[in-house]
């Protein structure tokens, strides 16, 4: 995917499911609740069980969503992800040989930075936008507004204290898209395997996001 399709899709779906999972038939669970409730990009951590996996059988059951994949700290787990068919990149840190590794291979990536200095460098070494994280530890939606000055040409991502509640704000300041997981699958509708309750916050903030232009 190229970065201009990938901004295009940031741009359309305004947020990313960050699915975390102990077991890999609930992780399946959690993205196809997800993907229910309107949302079309969807994130496997890599420390979840069996992530390549799990992202070959999304790719498989949900032709119309976009399956990437996050927490990548390494060019080894990142040759994995781009083995098992991750369409996107999330790490939490910035390393240029991995955003060199992805830019090669046509994959966009998007590591986590939090300074302007970190920023600055994640794009200058070829990153198709950068995740703020953890945003809410500088402010959310005042940091992200305050960096659109000097940084209003790179597209941030904010994750880290992302909620339902607040996503909209994140958008309104400037973020292209934001990232979240925990507010998104709370622990007991999980446990309790209330995917329908999962899949109506997804369709909560997917309603509640599409007004923003």
């Amino acid at each position: 995917m190229s970065t201009q399709d990938w901004l295009s899709q940031l741009q359309k779906q305004r947020a990313i499911a960050v699915v975390r999972a102990p077991k890999l038939e609930l992780g399946l669970e959690m993205a196809l609740a997800a993907a229910a409730g309107g949302m079309q990009l969807i994130e496997i951590t890599w420390n979840s069980d069996r992530p390549g996996e799990l992202i070959t059988r999304l790719r498989e059951q949900l032709p119309e969503c976009i399956i990437g994949t996050g927490t990548l700290f390494n060019l080894q787990q990142l040759e994995e992800a781009i083995a098992c068919g991750a369409e996107f990149l999330f790490t939490p840190h910035v390393d240029s040989a991995m955003i060199k590794a992805s830019v090669t291979k046509n994959i966009p990536i998007i590591p986590g930075a939090l300074t302007p200095t970190e920023i600055v460098n994640a794009w200058a070494d070829g990153a198709s936008c950068v995740k703020v994280f953890p945003v809410q530890a500088l402010g959310g939606a005042d940091y992200i507004k305050s960096l659109q000055g000097p940084l209003g040409h790179i597209p941030l991502i904010p994750t880290g204290g992302v909620t339902l509640e607040n996503a909209k704000g994140l958008i309104q300041a400037g973020a292209i898209a934001v990232a979240l997981g925990g507010e998104l699958f709370p622990q007991q509708l999980v446990k309790a395997e209330n995917w329908q309750a999962i899949a109506q916050l997804a369709r909560n903030l997917t309603q509640g996001l599409s007004s923003i232009t």
